[in-house]
């Protein structure tokens, strides 16, 4: 394939050019992280013929030596692809689950601004596990310190267990990443409910 350009009416940056990614079921592939590729990636989906064009930008232009077209918005993938049935154990997706609360407090934080907390200290046999790991603010964790929940009067405002891929999904959609095209909108909330 040529090197392609892209240009833009309005100038918008080539990092907001990202392209929602659509199973071939016309969901997302996931919500959080949002199933999103770069303008380059979508393009070159294109001319492998793995996709279908959805939705485009308006005011977008890849050009090629050979040809001009307005940049996807909405891919969809002509093959399904199956969704995991348990989600992965990450960091991300402990702060996801407990919705990016301090599970002590209470208190609603950036990521950047959360630890995680082994509610049984490791020092004292505890796992890093679903069932063992909590989101916490800096200052809760380090108040708890290695003790155990009752020795030091803090305990987790939910009992920690492992979500289902779709309670995380579910969450997910509570946060929506910082862009959002019009044209994801139908996609990403497909099945929410309609008010007269």
């Amino acid at each position: 394939m040529t090197t392609a350009t892209i240009t833009s009416e309005l100038n918008t940056p080539l990092a907001n050019s990202q392209v929602l990614i659509l199973n071939a079921d016309y969901r997302p592939l996931s919500y959080l992280p949002l199933s999103v590729w770069t303008w380059q990636e979508a393009v070159k989906a294109v001319f492998r013929d793995m996709v279908h064009i959805v939705s485009e930008y308006d005011d977008r232009i890849v050009r090629s030596p050979n040809m001009e077209f307005n940049l996807p918005s909405v891919l969809a993938l002509k093959e399904y692809v199956s969704a995991s049935e348990n989600p992965a154990f990450t960091r991300f997706n402990v702060f996801l689950r407990d919705a990016f609360h301090c599970q002590y407090c209470g208190e609603h934080s950036k990521t950047q601004y959360l630890t995680f907390d082994h509610v049984i200290p490791r020092s004292r046999g505890g796992e890093t596990s679903w069932d063992n790991i909590i989101a916490a603010c800096r200052p809760c964790n380090t108040r708890k310190g290695s003790k155990l929940p009752k020795e030091c009067d803090m305990h987790p405002m939910v009992k920690p267990r492992q979500p289902t891929l779709y309670e995380l999904q579910e969450t997910g959609r509570r946060f929506p990443p910082n862009f959002l095209h019009e044209s994801w909108g139908d996609f990403l909330y497909w099945d929410s409910e309609l008010t007269s």
